[in-house]
């Protein structure tokens, strides 16, 4: 028997005779149909990720395999809070909370990808990239959640697995992120006025002198690099009126890494 393998990102529940998968399939003699139905309905739970996929067929019996793997769990993560990308200042840009319930069912759904050998442990593993994510549980940073996870409090509910939560649950974590973005947004203008003045009474000294200056005043760097302009460019003036603002636009930086649990995670 003559086995050949294809591995594929594809959209879950979305994939299609389009490459990468058409071109791949076609020289191997399989029912391109039929293999794209069976792949959209293994990963019609995905919708809206990028799921890997390992097609093995028989060239011989044309008879094929079809294995699914699961999104990274940063990508599982922002498909329960909602957002599309995680915060660029994770440390004190909070974007979104998560009840442990969904933190539980992400744990599950990456189950043997994760390090740990219980429920719990790999239940720490994913509080430890909503961390890095700026993402809250049960209305706290990483850090905290997982000393309550150690603690005992959600025992209950990992031993049982619980994964569900109720529509009026959903409805107060949807006002959270509401509120969590303001709160970014307030953040953002506070800071932006506070560069702007110190550009404006700074003007015609040096770059590095002027950045030294807003770091002392803790600018984000973000919004240092937006407002500060280049040397010998004209410096912004201040706006004394506007109204205060926050820290800076989230970039994801570097997509969350699936990590280990830190220090405090471990028990």
């Amino acid at each position: 028997m003559v086995t050949q393998t294809v591995d594929a990102m594809v959209a879950g529940g979305k994939a299609s005779a389009a490459p990468p998968l058409g071109p791949a399939l076609g020289p191997l003699g399989v029912n391109i149909g039929e293999v794209i139905n069976s792949i959209n309905e293994k990963t019609k739970s995905f919708d809206g990720m990028q799921v890997p996929v390992k097609l093995k067929v028989d060239t011989e019996t044309k008879e094929y395999e079809i294995e699914v793997g699961t999104p990274p769990t940063s990508a599982l993560i922002k498909k329960e809070a909602g957002v599309a990308k995680g915060s660029g200042q994770p440390n004190t840009d909070r974007i979104a909370d998560l009840l442990i319930e969904q933190i539980i069912k992400i744990s599950l759904m990456k189950d043997t990808n994760l390090l740990g050998n219980s429920r719990k442990e790999k239940v720490k593993q994913v509080i430890g990239t909503c961390n890095s994510m700026g993402i809250l549980v049960e209305g706290v940073p990483g850090v905290e959640a997982i000393a309550l996870v150690n603690e005992g409090k959600f025992d209950e509910k990992i031993k049982a697995e619980k994964t569900e939560l109720s529509a009026e649950e959903l409805k107060k974590l949807e006002e959270e992120k509401k509120k969590l973005a303001a709160d970014i947004e307030k953040r953002r203008k506070k800071y932006e006025k506070i560069a702007k003045d110190i550009i404006a009474k700074m003007s015609g000294k040096a770059r590095g002198e002027i950045k030294t200056k807003l770091l002392e005043a803790k600018v984000p760097t973000v919004i240092i690099e937006e407002l500060l302009p280049v040397e010998g460019a004209p410096a912004e003036k201040g706006e004394e009126g506007k109204e205060e603002a926050p820290d800076e636009k989230g970039e994801e930086g570097a997509e969350a890494k699936e990590e280990p649990p830190s220090e405090e995670a471990k028990e």
